[in-house]
């Protein structure tokens, strides 16, 4: 099926010839070809969602969850071909795209699920009742890095919400969203309900977010392009959703749990090959433990084969593609202009694959590119602080603010916690859960996914007034 558009409730051939390579970051090979889909295509796609945004928007919540359970249960029988196309079109580990990647996001569904069938939909007061409704025709710009994890936050709650969903996957990782597809088309869903539109952003993007009939467009990815995205829908005054970029900061306190901190932090930073938006990619220390901190963390990153993907024992694998590999060696050349110090790491094997292993910098200046810019590698960025008033500075010293988390004793690390800007924070074993809600602040976007918050975008609010 990769060789057609989904739209109106059947699979289409294209109406032209223009595809899309998709390539294996491990091997460089070619796997697949995908359709771009054009503007005819993407106006067809859109007009059979509205035709059927009414009848969907009317049918119950129970019989719109009795579809998502056969969806959910669809994708529970598949998990290992799911994390297969993850691996091969992602360059993921297994066991993380098998761990994460598919089984954390059915979870997801589950939750989702549950949010729906017991959501005030309707809240009565004195002498009125709000009603919360579907906003209508969604557009769902998802990104390359989670290309599992983020369509299903985007699509399940929009479609639990009684709305209709138009999907343009990344062109780079389209292949999972095949899958999520078939199981929609397998599931009963109604036809122009759910539409997959591949393509690539500058066309299938610009359509859905320009189109008249759309009436939110829900984007994740760079800080760039969700402004581009923005300032086109905001000439229809189309509700926006963003999750963008972030330089999350990680804070070590005097009187902090090196082990604990330093494997979160290795953990998050590597994690997905440093490819997540909230990776904790700025280490912020107490200046007089730095050595001791910088000693342990070279010992640690020890722990962190990186290699083939599909190697059980392998942590981190390629970045995903030629384009992201130069972006990081870009930055070790800004790195050694700017005067960071390399810890350890930094060696690379250019024979096959996109790979770059774990690296840390240290007498990283917080207002230099290394600490300000977001690489989307597996690079860890070290600077020290004098204080807790100086650590809370260097955390906020940031255009963005997505993530964070914080290390030491519970009273010292709540107060960093709480006067740092940002939407996400971790302090000490806390665990992060996609059940709660995720989003920044500044330039890291507004909005939030995940949980019953994660609902709140997909409806809008009308008061009725009377007995």
């Amino acid at each position: 099926m990769t060789n057609k558009l989904y739209y109106n409730g059947q699979w289409h051939e294209p109406l032209h010839q223009d595809k899309i390579d998709v390539e294996n970051p491990a091997t460089r090979e070619i796997i697949a070809s995908v359709p771009a889909a054009s503007k005819e295509e993407v106006n067809l796609a859109i007009e059979s969602a509205a035709a059927a945004l009414p009848a969907w928007r009317e049918t119950p919540v129970e019989k719109r969850i009795e579809l998502m359970d056969s969806f959910v249960t669809l994708l529970e029988s598949r998990q290992e071909k799911l994390a297969e196309v993850i691996v091969s079109e992602l360059g993921t580990p297994v066991r993380l795209a098998l761990n994460m990647h598919v089984r954390g996001y059915l979870a997801n569904i589950r939750n989702d699920m549950e949010i729906a069938r017991n959501y005030p939909w309707v809240d009565v007061y004195d002498g009125y009742k709000v009603y919360k409704e579907s906003v209508g025709v969604v557009a769902c710009l998802t990104p390359w890095n989670y290309p599992m994890g983020q369509v299903i936050l985007k699509i399940v709650p929009a479609l639990l919400a009684g709305n209709v969903v138009l999907l343009k996957p990344s062109q780079k990782t389209p292949l999972v969203a095949y899958e999520i597809t078939k199981a929609i088309d397998e599931a009963g869903f109604p036809p122009g309900v759910f539409s997959l539109l591949p393509g690539r952003g500058a066309e299938v993007g610009n359509v859905l977010a320009t189109h008249p009939l759309v009436d939110l467009v829900t984007f994740t990815g760079s800080t760039k392009g969700g402004t581009e995205v923005a300032k086109l829908a905001q000439d229809d005054v189309k509700r926006v959703v963003l999750e963008l970029g972030g330089k999350s900061p990680s804070v070590i306190l005097k009187g902090a749990d090196l082990e604990l901190a330093l494997k979160r932090t290795l953990d998050k930073v590597f994690l997905n090959t440093g490819q997540t938006c909230s990776a904790f990619s700025r280490l912020l220390v107490p200046a007089d433990m730095k050595e001791e901190i910088e000693q342990l963390a070279c010992e640690k990153i020890k722990d962190y084969t990186y290699g083939d993907p599909l190697d059980e024992s392998i942590r981190v694998g390629p970045l995903n593609g030629a384009a992201q590999k130069e972006k990081v060696l870009k930055y070790m050349d800004i790195a050694k202009e700017e005067g960071a110090r390399l810890l350890c790491g930094g060696d690379y094997d250019n024979a096959q694959g996109y790979y770059f292993p774990p690296t840390i910098f240290t007498d990283v200046d917080n207002l230099s590119r290394l600490a300000q810019e977001e690489i989307f590698g597996p690079v860890l960025c070290i600077t020290p602080f004098e204080d807790i008033e100086d650590a809370i500075r260097l955390a906020n010293e940031t255009v963005y603010g997505l993530s964070g988390a914080v290390f030491g004793p519970e009273k010292d690390a709540f107060k960093v916690a709480s006067n740092m800007r940002a939407g996400v924070i971790v302090v000490n074993d806390g665990k992060q859960t996609t059940a709660g809600p995720f989003g920044g602040m500044k330039h890291s976007g507004y909005g939030r996914e995940g949980g019953i918050y994660g609902f709140e975008p997909f409806v809008e609010l009308k008061v009725v007034y009377g007995e």
